[in-house]
């Protein structure tokens, strides 16, 4: 994002000046909140052989921690420099296959086991309109139609995230007692509602948006009008129940 700015003493016509970008949303007392945003979307990917030496690391890290050993008892039992190990553990070198074997000997674990991150496979999933899976939730009995539109289960993120399309109709009761671990997403793409979460209400109308920690009580307080859809998006780790 960028701005205009001038100098008013020197006459000097604008110039653009780069501005973090931010987040605006309303809190619960109605005031505007800006949270910087710390990732930049449009950024470019690093080049794969950058990625490979990312996830040697990450794995590197990762056994060492297993064994409950610090980065100077590996260093120790490799021979190979504190600065070498903490540029290997975050990625920023390339090992050497002699360093590679020095760790793995040490690590007690196979070569090819530093490259597992590196060559899982990512997955995708594509739903055509209309396709999505009816399923069943703790909504279902006060009449809530939930439509799973994806599940990608163990991943590389760590993450398990599973999106909704939820329908309410005359036939649906309100329950703001849905509560869970991870964090959710709420868009509205029809009707209007005042949704609960934790003491705050929230009036939804198509077009808002409402993003929440699920472990407070949440969920429909008042179906203002009906029929009513919206995209819900649960994210929760993948050790935990959803």
């Amino acid at each position: 994002m960028t701005k205009k700015t001038s100098d008013p003493k020197s006459g000097r016509s604008p110039v653009a000046v780069k501005t973090k970008p931010s987040l605006k949303s309303i809190g619960p007392n109605g005031r505007t909140i800006r949270t910087p945003l710390t990732q930049d979307p449009h950024a470019i990917r690093d080049t794969r052989e950058k990625v490979l030496e990312v996830a040697i690391g990450h794995e590197v890290r990762a056994f060492r921690k297993k064994l409950g050993i610090t980065v100077a008892d590996l260093a120790a039992a490799t021979d190979i420099s504190l600065g070498m190990l903490s540029k290997i553990e975050n990625g920023i070198t390339s090992p050497s296959l002699t360093t590679l074997q020095a760790l793995s000997r040490a690590l007690g674990v196979p070569v090819t086991a530093f490259f597992r991150r590196f060559e899982e496979e990512h997955s995708a999933v594509f739903v055509k309109a209309g396709e999505g899976v009816d399923v069943e939730r703790r909504g279902t009995r006060a009449g809530h139609q939930y439509n799973l539109l994806g599940h990608i289960g163990a991943n590389t993120s760590g993450v398990v995230v599973e999106p909704y399309l939820i329908t309410l109709t005359e036939n649906s009761d309100v329950f703001p007692t849905f509560q869970h671990a991870g964090m959710e997403f709420l868009y509205m793409l029809e009707g209007e509602v005042v949704y609960r979460h934790g003491n705050n209400l929230y009036p939804m109308k198509p077009g808002d948006s409402l993003f929440f920690d699920a472990d407070a009580p949440h969920g429909p307080e008042e179906l203002t009008q009906l029929p009513m859809r919206y995209l819900s998006i649960i994210c929760y780790p993948q050790n935990s129940a959803g």
